[in-house]
């Protein structure tokens, strides 16, 4: 590095994110690896090889590194795990997604080919943005968060049209999934600024003074959601709702509370939606109706189980007889492609990632941004959960992607998103307040005087 009063330059950055490169070239060449594999497997299954089908991966190549490029140049001092991270599982999910064959057609649409680089470019936009302490000046918009919420539901309510239970935004998007970052945003920046009335319990019951507007806000939320039928949109949110709550106050209350009420929600919508009691009907006994309702989860089943411990490998695996692959039960395709081993990988890198996450937050040198990295954690990690525990029987199937690997815009650039987010709250605050030194204290009449000679006076 460079000598102390000294401007860094950029060759010093390029050294400063040595470790970063590092990671991410070992994470590129294990996605070259697996691609190639998978063009491998092509001519068994009677596809002919051509240089197109490259494509995909080399504008996947192009984003990541210039994604690490452009850090450089722009000086960035952030987290330098999080990139090689979202490029490993970004490949998992370009090769799975392969295999299910989105990108199958000749010429496959611009739309899916610019999700990545789309995403990679918010991420680094949003880090870029935020760094050095400004993402904090997301915390001042506080009301506007929650607007933007309420409205964007309330137009999906309006203008969406209804498919299978749920109801989407036009053209089938969801743009719900934008929900995941505003309302992170809207309720760390809420309990920042009211933080100690909120940390504060007057007895055994909450503040609930200071307490209700951030209530009334998701109330209403949450109600609208369940008008929409996302049921699963609803866990992720209210489960962050109590994590932000519990990790900015440090109140364990809000824990107990929470869940406590959670629990008796949970019941009862269950007994009111005939949405929900379906889902767990299906969940519990998905033999009762195995051409039906219990199509979907049986073949996910089917095919895990085919992959067994090592799998059946890219060219003997059959994903397509999978349904909603390509979104839904895209763990599946992997389980029945690599087995057992390769989805406790899988899992080993997304337990990676949201510890990962969780160490930023404690690491946030603002309350905000203690709270914001931990609701982005939250979110992810509850989703992952979700999304797995359903494709595994070990919970009911909610219809929740798998965060960097499922198909599906609005999900995958919301993930990207948040993950620029906590990108810019780990890079901390400005330079100039770390620089500073206390001022040269005046000399004092003891430290100035001569130094003893060693003789005593008489």
């Amino acid at each position: 590095m460079a000598a102390r009063g000294k401007p860094i330059s950029l060759g010093d950055y390029w050294q400063l994110r040595a470790p970063e490169r590092r990671l991410l070239l070992w994470s590129l060449l294990i996605a070259l690896l697996g691609y190639l594999m998978l063009l491998g497997a092509g001519p068994k299954d009677g596809l002919d090889l051509q240089l197109s089908a490259l494509i995909p991966f080399l504008v996947y190549l192009g984003a990541f590194l210039s994604a690490h490029l452009l850090m450089v140049l722009a000086r960035f001092r952030g987290d330098q795990l999080l990139l090689p991270l979202a490029a490993l599982l970004s490949a998992i999910g370009l090769i799975a997604q392969s295999r299910t064959g989105v990108f199958a057609s000749p010429s496959p649409g611009l739309e899916k080919l610019i999700l990545v680089p789309l995403g990679v470019a918010l991420m680094l936009s949003i880090a870029i943005a935020g760094r050095t302490g400004r993402y904090h000046l997301a915390a001042r918009a506080t009301w506007l968060w929650a607007g933007l919420s309420l409205l964007l539901i309330a137009l999906v309510l309006v203008t969406g049209q209804r498919y299978r239970g749920a109801v989407y935004g036009l053209g089938f998007i969801t743009p719900t999934e934008l929900l995941k970052l505003t309302m992170v945003l809207f309720t760390a920046a809420f309990i920042n600024r009211h933080l100690k009335p909120l940390s504060r319990w007057p007895g055994l019951l909450p503040p609930l003074r200071a307490l209700w507007p951030l209530l009334l806000v998701w109330g209403l939320l949450l109600a609208m959601l369940l008008l929409q039928r996302d049921l699963g949109l609803v866990l992720i949110l209210g489960l962050t709702l109590l994590a932000v709550l519990a990790a900015g106050t440090r109140h364990p209350g809000y824990l107990l509370y929470g869940l406590t009420l959670a629990g008796a929600a949970g019941a009862a919508l269950i007994s009111l939606f005939t949405h929900g009691q379906r889902r767990i009907d299906v969940w519990l006994n998905p033999f009762s109706d195995p051409t039906g309702a219990g199509w979907q989860v049986l073949q996910g089943l089917s095919g895990m189980y085919a992959g067994g411990l090592w799998g059946e490998g890219f060219s003997e695996a059959r994903p397509r007889y999978t349904p909603i692959a390509e979104s839904d039960l895209i763990y599946a395709v992997w389980a029945e492609e690599l087995g057992f081993v390769g989805s406790l990988l899988l899992l080993l890198l997304f337990a990676v990632l949201m510890a990962r996450l969780l160490t930023l937050a404690a690491r946030a040198r603002t309350p905000f941004g203690l709270m914001a990295a931990t609701g982005v954690a939250t979110v992810l990690s509850v989703q992952t959960l979700l999304n797995i525990g359903g494709v595994t029987k070990a919970l009911p199937l909610t219809g929740i992607t798998l965060p960097l690997i499922s198909h599906g815009g609005s999900s995958l650039l919301t993930v990207f998103a948040s993950l620029g987010l906590v990108f810019a709250i780990s890079d901390g605050e400005p330079v100039k307040s770390r620089a500073k030194t206390s001022p040269p204290q005046p000399k004092t009449a003891r430290s100035s005087r001569a130094k003893p000679t060693g003789k005593r006076s008489s």
